[in-house]
């Protein structure tokens, strides 16, 4: 065993390099090198237990990933590259593989999505009877069709906005590229929203084409677009974790009722206003009065 290690230390130390990408062999051989100067391969092999026939492809995939270091004199003489350098190097390069393994996956995907988009379009040119309907149980899905819903928007935006949140609690970016499209955005909050629209909304709150308005409590979350498309998220009331079951709809008279629903609550609600550098709720006055 090496000589500034006792047992303990040896094996926890030697599950932790496993832990890094090492494998058992080259844990073993690396621990040794570090507690001594230097060792000849079969010398290695012996202290470190491992079988004769592997020591040099561990030898030389120690080396290949930075932890050894090799000098030629009669025969090759082994030591330990210090680990203040070793392992940090070797970090970075995983950092490379991977990141390098993640930007052909996403060119990958991008390719596979092209490709079964255009089959999954072919194969819907069939409409169903419930075909302007989807349901949507994942948050990350969900966000996806929200976004995209969004930026497509050309006319009107209504939203009932509410946690927990699949997207951005306020897609600020979006709200305000749609405003400069000339989409007029209503988006109806509660009043415990108020402190996040001031960290990340409030310069949209203050755009021409976007009103934003507070009400005590609201149903559910909901999203429509151009009084056709939109979003309905419900709350599950079975699991204890809150969660949201989205309903994707396209249809003319869904999307009616809905704008009906909207506007019913937008016009008990109170108007959010900056007054110096807070939103605050004012309550909007009964017509007549």
């Amino acid at each position: 065993m090496p000589q500034r290690l006792d047992m303990a230390d040896f094996d926890r130390l030697w599950r932790k390099l496993q832990s890094l990408g090492l494998n058992a062999y080259e844990a073993r051989a690396y621990l040794v090198l570090v507690g001594h100067p230097r060792f000849k391969a079969l010398e290695l092999a012996t202290r470190a237990h491992v079988p004769r026939q592997k020591i040099y492809e561990v030898l030389d995939s120690l080396v290949e990933k930075g932890f050894a270091q090799v000098t030629q004199e009669k025969t090759k003489i082994f030591s330990a590259v210090e680990p203040g350098l070793a392992i940090p190097s070797y970090l970075a390069r995983r950092r490379q593989v991977m990141e390098r393994a993640w930007r052909d996956q996403s060119r990958l995907a991008d390719a596979i999505v092209d490709d079964l988009s255009a089959a999954y379009s072919r194969g819907q040119e069939g409409r169903g009877t419930l075909d302007f309907l989807r349901i949507i149980t994942d948050p990350g899905q969900a966000a996806i069709q929200f976004r995209e819903m969004l930026a497509e928007v050309q006319g009107e935006y209504l939203e009932f906005s509410r946690p927990p949140y699949a997207a951005q609690p306020f897609e600020t970016d979006l709200i305000r590229a749609a405003a400069e499209r000339g989409v007029r955005c209503s988006i109806l909050v509660e009043p415990a929203f108020l402190e996040v629209l001031e960290s990340e909304g409030h310069s949209v709150c203050q755009e021409p084409a976007v009103e934003v308005r507070v009400t005590e409590r609201l149903p559910m979350k909901l999203a429509v677009f151009d009084g056709v498309r939109g979003m309905i998220a419900l709350l599950d009331p079975v699991v204890t974790k809150p969660a949201w079951t989205s309903v994707l709809f396209d249809h003319p008279g869904m999307g009616q009722a809905m704008k009906g629903l909207f506007e019913d609550y937008w016009e008990r609600a109170g108007d959010c206003v900056v007054e110096g550098s807070r939103l605050v709720i004012r309550p909007r006055r009964a017509e007549g009065s």
